[in-house]
């Protein structure tokens, strides 16, 4: 997790890399010359001030600086790491998830996944058109069995007969999963939880 004090450790060491102080790199990516000072970092209730990407996005645009080494002047990993993917096609085979929607087993490809990741975090390369048009073929789907699904995520849901889908999480009783399609033109679906094998929560897609 990247900490209030590494990304401030970052902006301080960016700064002090170009000969400037907190207040001369606010000034030379064109921001308030005391955006940066050491005052502005705690609200006067004690609340942790956090710079904005924005800010952060111009003073990289000023010095030239790119994303990973500001990170590391803070001491924030951001070394590549890799999680298994699969075909999205093949992910309703058997020997490819444990009961809980874990990967385990063979024939899964390893993929680049920028930062920390929970473990058992895995990819589905999507094929074919029916999810558009939020998802098209070829996009890569990072999935987590590990965060808990809530009402308007969007989770892989596999079934105990073997199929998979990528859904919307509309709502969760004590017996059934209430599904909206990603693709419009396909109706809500209702399956009960004794047929759920697991369900799992997309994170993010990569397109």
């Amino acid at each position: 997790m990247v900490t209030h004090r590494q990304i401030w450790d970052s902006l301080d060491r960016l700064a002090k890399r170009h000969g400037l102080t907190p207040s001369g790199l606010a000034r030379r990516a064109k921001l308030d010359p005391t955006a940066f000072n050491r005052s502005k970092r705690i609200g006067r209730s004690g609340r942790h001030r956090w710079p904005s990407t924005e800010s952060i996005a111009k003073v990289l645009e000023a010095t030239g600086e790119d994303f990973a080494e500001f990170l590391k002047g803070g001491g924030i990993d951001f070394e590549p790491r890799s999680v298994p993917m699969l075909g999205f096609a093949r992910a309703g085979a058997g020997g490819y998830f444990d009961s809980g929607g874990f990967p385990v087993g063979q024939g899964w490809e390893r993929v680049p996944l920028p930062g920390a990741a929970a473990n058992g975090t895995y990819a589905l390369e999507v094929t074919g058109d029916s999810m558009l048009p939020l998802y098209r073929d070829g996009d890569t789907l990072i999935v987590s069995p590990a965060e808990t699904a809530r009402r308007g995520d969007r989770v892989v849901v596999k079934t105990m007969d073997g199929e998979v889908m990528a859904k919307i999480l509309h709502r969760k009783t004590a017996d059934r999963l209430e599904l909206h399609s990603l693709n419009p033109e396909h109706a809500p679906r209702t399956v009960q939880l004794r047929d759920v094998e697991w369900i799992a929560r997309i994170m993010w897609a990569s397109q």
